[in-house]
């Protein structure tokens, strides 16, 4: 075994050797877990609709520029047609501040009775969340069928202290949403919830909280601490990416190019046809691309992805920030690409498809299944020992980094010669290997791309050959997961290659299946 691939079987059980040492949780989360109802932080309800109205009301003001100008520099000014001079001149000023006051009293109250109304419960089963006034709501969510649990904290919240906590559930729609928490109790309260799933049922003992730290200096503590937390998760991410990658990786993005011949489309009007025109949707679009990129900077930041005993915990955000844990088995495929302008500099980005869909977006501003922006060939073989560690443990990862940059004739089962009209660059890596633990696909010589599906979270396997795959003896076969931004379909393959692949996924499957525990991963662990 060689040095780079003991460091990547390291990395996993980081947080796997937290387990015995875990802090426990405070008096504040164990009555938050005690199966009774509670409610919300109480900031909750200017948080969800309170930033709107203050929207409103700048807005209001902004119309009114020219008649505060007025009020506070005393100047001469005409307001023909000016509702606010009408009021003033027929004496109506007494009966609109009594409607505005009337009305702030009625949205207080219905502040009031919305957080009232708006409280959860957690038990050794479900996660449930009553809420509505007029209309009433009542979600829940199986501890058992939990796909992740998001911690988001805008930046707006983060300055109440409180942080939306976000269960993520398979299907559409099913998440349920804890909007808002008390910031300081957020992450105890996920580490409790996944210490539920994870089949452990032993309570712990609380422990001590210090209370006599002040307002402010816990608001500054939550402001600057780090995005991991260091009593959950190991204290150093296994990945971080520089500033310099990031804004390289940014640049050398397609949108990078989209935009550029975008410019150069605009220059051609301008100087060639003397449109002048071309400016009123250049500028704005230009200006668009400007907050993308701005927004892809900042979210990425402070990027970190480290282990826990509750499965992979990744974070990031600048202003706002926002953390998953992705508990074990939750992951049902991965995928590893390298667009042609990151080759030089040997980036890699990976992505996830899960069966829930969390509503915070993801790294970078990305879709919630980027795991990893950017990361070198290091980085990509370090996060994959956090998200497959049964392959890593197997020593099955030290193949991987081989595959990902190697042109063929390796280990992998790769298109016949006779494919090379079909796939004329890629015909020799265009292949997949079958391991005990996973399935693994290969794709692409121009765009690089690798795909890995857990044989546990295969759902299903087809095989197809159509008229002209017939013709040439090819087949093509595809691994049915979830769905979500990963398609492990393999094409161009020896038809009898395709047929033994067909059976033996079938067969790993099946075997894989009879053996997984990872939907109570800590009561495993216990009974072994």
């Amino acid at each position: 075994m060689t040095d780079e691939s003991t460091d990547f079987t390291t990395a996993s059980p980081a947080g796997r050797h937290r387990q015995d040492t875990e802090p426990l949780p405070s008096p504040v989360v164990a009555t938050l877990t005690d199966g009774d109802w509670h409610r919300m932080h109480p900031a909750s309800p200017l948080l969800k609709g309170g930033i709107a109205l203050i929207a409103i009301l700048g807005v209001v003001i902004a119309n009114l520029r020219e008649r505060l100008i007025d009020i506070f520099l005393a100047g001469e000014a005409n307001h023909n047609g000016d509702p606010v001079d009408y009021i003033f001149s027929h004496g109506y000023i007494g009966y609109v501040l009594g409607g505005l006051a009337l009305f702030l009293i009625i949205l207080i109250l219905g502040f009031y009775i919305s957080w009232r109304m708006h409280s959860f419960r957690i038990t050794e089963e479900v996660v449930e969340v009553r809420s509505g006034i007029l209309f009433r709501t009542n979600r829940k969510a199986r501890l058992d069928r939990i796909q992740g649990i998001n911690i988001v904290r805008p930046f707006f919240a983060r300055l109440f202290g409180a942080a939306k906590l976000e269960v993520n559930q398979a299907g559409q729609d099913a998440n349920v949403q804890l909007s808002y928490l008390a910031s300081s109790a957020a992450d105890e309260l996920r580490r409790e919830i996944l210490r539920l799933a994870s089949g452990t049922r032993t309570a712990a003992q609380p422990r001590s909280v210090d209370l006599e730290q002040g307002l402010i200096d816990r608001r500054v503590r939550e402001l600057l601490a780090p995005e991991l937390d260091p009593d959950a998760a190991s204290p150093q991410s296994v990945v971080k990416i520089h500033l310099g990658r990031l804004v390289g990786s940014i640049v050398l993005s397609g949108s990078t190019i989209f935009l550029l011949l975008a410019i150069a489309a605009s220059l051609v009007g301008i100087v060639g046809f003397q449109e002048w025109s071309v400016l009123f949707g250049a500028v704005p679009a230009i200006l668009g691309f400007a907050s993308y990129y701005l927004n892809r900077l900042t979210r990425s930041l402070r990027y970190s992805i480290a282990g826990t005993p509750d499965g992979v915990r990744v974070g990031f955000g600048l202003l706002s920030t926002s953390n998953e844990t992705l508990p074990p088995g939750r992951i049902h495929s991965i995928q590893i690409t390298q667009p042609l302008l990151w080759r030089a500099a040997d980036w890699w980005e990976i992505k996830v498809n899960r069966a829930s869909h969390s509503s915070t977006q993801g790294a970078a501003g990305a879709a919630n299944t980027t795991i990893l922006p950017v990361g070198d060939l290091d980085d990509v073989m370090r996060v994959l020992a956090l998200l497959l560690p049964q392959m890593s443990a197997a020593e099955e990862l030290t193949g991987l980094r081989e595959a990902l940059v190697a042109k063929g004739g390796d280990e992998f089962t790769n298109s016949p010669r006779r494919a090379f009209w079909l796939r004329w660059f890629s015909w020799r890596r265009n292949g997949f290997l079958t391991t005990t633990q996973a399935i693994v696909i290969r794709k692409g010589a121009i765009f690089r791309e690798l795909v890995i599906v857990p044989a546990p979270r295969v759902q299903s396997v087809s095989l197809s050959q159509g008229p002209l795959y017939r013709a040439c003896r090819l087949a093509s076969v595809h691994v049915h997961t979830v769905a979500g931004p990963i398609t492990a379909r393999i094409g161009a393959l020896d038809a009898d290659a395709a047929m033994s692949f067909f059976r033996t996924v079938a067969d790993v499957t099946v075997q894989s299946s009879i053996s997984d525990t990872s939907h109570r991963w800590r009561s495993s662990e216990a009974q072994a």
